[in-house]
């Protein structure tokens, strides 16, 4: 199994740490290879979402391609607004 990232994904490194929000790429293959918890979407992706600190969590927005997952995006998110409503 590979992770692979599209073009927006791999743009949103930047956008968040511009944002003052530094997310790397091995906590979003973290994520994947070892979430918390996966929530089936609508259209064949998923999300896959695992604690980032006491206060915030990863959330990455995936396809499956045979072997592969392909990250379409990911985003930080507060605890209190995610968890316990999957």
């Amino acid at each position: 199994m590979s992770i692979r990232f599209t073009q927006h994904a791999r743009h949103k490194f930047d956008l968040l740490r511009r944002h003052g929000f530094e997310i790397t790429q091995e906590q979003v293959e973290d994520t994947l290879t070892d979430p918390e918890v996966v929530i089936p979407q609508p259209m064949s992706k998923y999300i896959a979402q695992k604690r980032l600190t006491e206060r915030h969590i990863l959330r990455v927005v995936y396809r499956q391609e045979g072997e592969d997952q392909v990250v379409i995006t990911f985003y930080p998110g507060r605890r209190e607004r995610y968890e316990g409503h999957v």
